[in-house]
């Protein structure tokens, strides 16, 4: 367990929901990029393995709540994306 990584994620987590947020408000993906939430899903990911396989601690909770919080932003993502492209088509 580590206190730095247990901050890092802390702060990450403050992120995530502004821009869930924004992406909800604007229904816009100006700014985002699919393939780089998908990476850091992925990173979340490898670090919750790690931590269940290797070293179980409370900083798990940290990784299971920034990846949802991640793939909440990948489905909004993929939503306005359809969103999006059904206004491109209408007159």
């Amino acid at each position: 367990m580590s206190i730095f990584e247990a901050f890092m994620l802390i702060c990450f987590g403050i992120a995530w929901p502004f821009s869930i947020r924004k992406s909800l408000i604007t229904g816009q993906n100006a700014g985002k990029s699919l393939k780089f939430l998908v990476i850091v899903f992925i990173g979340y990911i490898s670090g919750i393995i790690n931590k269940i396989l290797y070293s179980k601690d409370y900083v798990l909770i940290f990784y299971v709540v920034n990846a949802s919080m991640v793939l909440l932003d990948i489905i909004i993502f993929i939503r306005n994306s359809k969103l999006n492209q059904k206004q491109d088509f209408l007159p």
